[in-house]
């Protein structure tokens, strides 16, 4: 909108396809030559300086050309435009993208036409730009499908335009909620809840500045890009070039790197201008299209085009539909949280909006029957319809493979998968990560490591501080002792390493799982430990094992595995063969293996059920089963609430949360995740191994 005009202009053309009283076939007072009425709503001010801004010349001009008696009628907000096309009071009206979603999804309007930015477009591409010489710049111009810029986010530090603006957050966020990369943190219903969200996905000093600050607006958040401050700008497709990319580099602002310097990741949206909006209800569809035609001929007349440019600040109008015009927009946004309720409150609509929450379905292994009750995966479904107010059942699955195809077909809304099942979900099918159970140490992964005796040539590497004599590099030729075939930390996670970083070139095709084995004994030798299921060297001892026993020089266990066996205060509980625990040297953890995620697919669950179901999932690290607690002078037993300090005296005690997380999940509690954070180091590694991908859809028996 022209500046003058821009925050108060809130244009309605109303239509009444109705006679006007008196005129009913047959009566007596009918004047035959009474024009139709078109009304058109407008923010008006008491004064007009400008004469050409003065939207009674958009009434007229409209009159003359429709041949229709046209009027102004004067509202002052975007709510009241939605209320008079609800209501049947309007039939048409040019809003903003936010109340034309509203009234397009909530009241059932659609739209005629929609004004032009300056270059023709109805629209702008939302992008998220980075630094070309960043891991995301990398992982989206390196051609590999694998590499996803935007799983890379993850704990990086945003640079948003301001709370709530289009490109700089509700279209972004959007996208990362919506596809799975990012959880809602909180009340899905709020809109408060996008500000945990962001910082939980990005990290605490995501950039959400406020108006008249330095990083606020579109050149705010690539200057925050570029003066280091985030990793990461969400701004409009032109923001760069207008800024940074003038011919004239003088003109560029002060703070600009050359403009080659940013790239601007694949859109993920558009953030749509001024619609024309109708209620179907109450316009004939055939005023409709004569409104349109004369709107979208406006630039083709003198007069028009200057009404265009002076009062309505667009270069022309475009024909188009609801559908074409906001969907890119609306399917992002409304996986913002509490967005709808927001846009109720600023709008002053006053219905209030119920959550649909369909009925949820896990998919778990079960048994035919459980001799300990509280082992029973029932009970953990009962917690979670007590907790959202759904009915939720258990869908009966053999494997993790069947799991992977409960979730990408949508037989089932949620499963806990083993890491490499996940993986194959999240890589290949879209499946997404919302938490993940805790190990005995309260994280939700371990570490790998290479493991060699103090004293080693590669021990020494490690330990004289000289960056040149680097430890994995002397492992060639050297015998390793893995802790079996396709083992995670024994031999998927440490060879992806090797291979990924160039220490060990594949031999054998790309796409053959059995390659693997060809590239350790290359790298290492042929007398590589590769043990069998029950041999000596099997398992995490068994890696171990083999290294102080001299059969190899290095082994691949996970960060635990030494001081287990050999680091036991009474040493008479150390494995037998163990060397004093000062004896193994770890080098740096090069990967982490992943506990158990909760997966879902972002293409069935909606955001609104799957923040219901984590927020259920959470709830049970909040409480605990107590005998004889004493509280306030009295003495309970049952299961107590962190949250609420009760006791639950009469629930049975296997229906507490901590004891469904002990028997059920076999955890001690479920903390939110996302993809990346969870999936991203192990993927980084095994992504590396020939065949994987393969092997796995063969392990799983997942078809196509």
């Amino acid at each position: 909108m022209n500046p003058n005009i821009a925050k108060t202009l809130i244009m309605t053309l109303l239509i009444g396809t109705t006679a006007l009283a008196g005129c009913l076939e047959g009566s007596d007072e009918a004047d035959a030559g009474e024009l139709e009425k078109l009304v058109v709503a407008f923010s008006l001010k008491d004064d007009y300086t400008n004469v050409d801004e003065n939207p009674q010349r958009f009434a007229d001009y409209l009159g003359e050309t429709l041949n229709m008696d046209v009027s102004l009628y004067s509202i002052d907000s975007e709510g009241a435009a939605l209320q008079a096309l609800r209501f049947g009071n309007a039939d048409i009206a040019f809003m903003d993208g936010g109340a034309a979603w509203v009234g397009w999804q909530q009241y059932g309007l659609d739209a005629i036409a929609a004004d032009q930015k300056s270059d023709g477009r109805t629209y702008y591409s939302a992008h998220a730009v980075v630094h070309k010489d960043s891991e995301m710049a990398a992982a989206h111009l390196d051609d590999d499908p694998t590499t996803d810029p935007f799983s890379l986010l993850a704990g990086k530090t945003s640079c948003h335009t301001g709370w709530l603006k289009s490109a700089g957050m509700l279209l972004p966020m959007g996208f990362l909620i919506g596809n799975g990369y990012a959880n809602v943190i909180g009340d899905a219903n709020d809109v408060e809840s996008l500000r945990s969200t962001i910082t939980n996905f990005f990290n605490e000093d995501a950039s959400i500045p406020d108006s008249g600050t330095p990083y606020y607006s579109y050149s705010g958040a690539v200057k925050c890009l570029t003066e280091g401050v985030g990793d990461v700008a969400f701004v409009k497709d032109s923001t760069v070039a207008s800024y940074c990319g003038n011919e004239d580099a003088s003109t560029n602002e002060a703070w600009c790197l050359p403009e080659s310097d940013y790239i601007l990741l694949p859109t993920y949206g558009n953030a749509p201008s001024h619609p024309v909006m109708y209620n179907p209800a109450t316009s004939d569809s055939a005023t409709m299209t004569l409104v349109q035609e004369a709107l979208v001929a406006m630039k083709d007349s003198t007069e028009g085009a200057s009404i265009l440019e002076s009062v309505l600040n667009t270069p022309a109008i475009s024909a188009t539909t609801a559908a074409e015009h906001l969907a890119s927009y609306g399917n992002l946004i409304e996986d913002v949280p509490g967005i709808s309720a927001y846009y109720d409150t600023k709008f002053t609509i006053n219905d209030s909006i119920e959550p649909t929450i369909s009925n949820i379905r896990i998919a778990f292994e079960m048994k035919d029957d459980y001799e300990n009750p509280a082992e029973n995966p029932q009970v953990l479904a009962d917690f979670i319809a007590e907790q959202t107010g759904v009915s939720v059942t258990l869908y009966p699955v053999t494997s993790e493979g069947a799991i992977i195809e409960a979730l990408r077909f949508g037989n089932a809304d949620i499963a806990f998968m083993d890491g490499g099942a996940a993986w194959v979900g999240w890589k290949e099918y879209g499946l997404a990560a919302m938490a993940a159970d805790l190990k005995s140490d309260g994280r939700t992964h371990y570490d790998a490591h290479a493991v060699v005796l103090n004293g080693s040539e590669i021990a020494n590497a490690y330990l004289d501080n000289d960056s040149s004599t680097d430890p994995f590099a002397m492992m060639e030729g050297k015998t390793s002792c893995h802790t079996g075939w396709l083992k995670s930390a024994g031999m998927l996670l440490p060879m992806g390493h090797l291979i990924s970083q160039g220490y060990a070139p594949v031999v054998g095709p790309q796409d053959d799982i059995e390659s693997l084995r060809n590239t350790i004994t290359s790298y290492f030798n042929e007398n590589a430990s590769i043990p069998d299921s029950g041999t000596p060297y099997y398992s995490y001892s068994g890696a171990v094992k083999c290294l102080t026993e001299g059969v190899g020089d290095v082994a691949f266990a996970k960060d635990s595995t030494v001081a287990s066996y050999c680091g036991n205060d009474n040493t008479s509980d150390n494995a037998d063969w163990c060397l004093p625990e000062s004896e193994y040297i770890l080098l740096p953890s090069y990967g982490t293996a992943p506990s158990h995620p909760v997966m879902y697919n972002p293409a069935t669950l909606d955001v609104q059920t799957r923040t219901a179901i984590l927020n259920a999932l959470l709830a049970m690290n909040s409480e605990m089963y107590v005998e004889d607690y004493s509280m306030q002078g009295q003495t309970y037993t049952g299961c107590y609430s962190m949250v609420s300090h009760q006791v639950d005296s009469t629930s049975p005690q296997a229906a507490c949360g901590d004891q469904i997380l002990g028997n059920v999940l076999n955890t001690p509690g479920l903390v939110e995740v996302n993809s990346q954070e969870h999936l991203g180091s192990y993927s980084g590694l095994i992504s590396a191994i020939p065949g994987i991908s393969s092997y796995f859809d063969s392990k799983y028996e997942i078809t196509e």
